[in-house]
């Protein structure tokens, strides 16, 4: 037990330590979630999520050390969205003939996303810093964090909340596209992709993609999307307030 102990010890210093903990424990999390039918509430990255984070509070692993090793995935985080325009160009004769109305439609998803967390937080009397904090909980974490540095929030606290919005899609968008009765059709999918991608950004992408080949597609686009429709106007909509 001492030697195990001492082995343990060492490796958690190394910086390939949270490179391999978060690969071992994601490839098993994504083992059970394709054994459970790849049902949303096995979602992999929730429980890679929680499963990390109660090894490092148990073992006292700071989170520096840990993201020491796992900031190489965190760089491939950026490769990884860019690789989301494959799907689109395959698609684009499609995109040429509704990008009117997918840009409409974008700028109605991110002004209802922003619009209600700046409502619910004003209704509960929300630190200014906070409310600003969670408007930008949409757009994927990175841009989120910079949406909130330049208005008055909290870059940290605006990446737990994007995080915390993208989980929430991935787990209940399948049970409310069922209960509004979106079709599973092609055109269906793309309308389900792109609600996911407005509301769940990367996470929401990523829990499309697997799911089906157009509503992925789609689904990146509006993560595009709103990515450059937030960056700009947010700021422009809280100058203007």
């Amino acid at each position: 037990m001492a030697d195990f102990v001492q082995l343990w010890v060492y490796l958690s210093a190394t910086p390939l330590f949270g490179l391999t903990a978060t690969l071992v424990v994601y490839v098993l999390a994504h083992a059970i979630y394709l054994r459970a039918g790849q049902a949303p509430l096995a979602n992999p990255v929730l429980w890679s999520v929680v499963v990390l984070a109660c090894a490092l509070l148990a073992s006292g692993v700071s989170y520096p050390s840990y993201f020491a090793g796992a900031q190489f995935i965190h760089f491939l985080l950026g490769p990884a969205v860019v690789a989301l325009a494959w799907p689109l160009w395959l698609r684009r004769a499609e995109l040429r003939r509704r990008w009117g109305r997918l840009l409409l439609a974008a700028l109605a998803g991110g002004s209802a996303a922003a619009g209600s967390a700046f409502l619910l937080g004003t209704a509960l009397s929300l630190p200014q810093e906070v409310l600003r904090s969670l408007v930008p909980k949409s757009v994927t974490a990175p841009v989120a964090m910079g949406i909130a540095e330049q208005i008055g929030g909290i870059p940290a606290l605006a990446a737990v909340f994007a995080v915390i919005t993208g989980l929430v899609g991935a787990l209940s968008a399948k049970y409310l596209f069922a209960a509004m009765r979106i079709p599973t059709d092609a055109q269906g999918w793309a309308a389900r992709g792109f609600a996911l991608g407005t509301a769940a950004h990367g996470l929401g992408a990523a829990r499309s993609m697997q799911v089906n080949a157009d509503a992925g597609a789609y689904a990146g686009l509006a993560l595009g999307l709103q990515v450059v429709l937030s960056s700009l106007l947010i700021p422009l909509a809280f100058e203007l307030l």
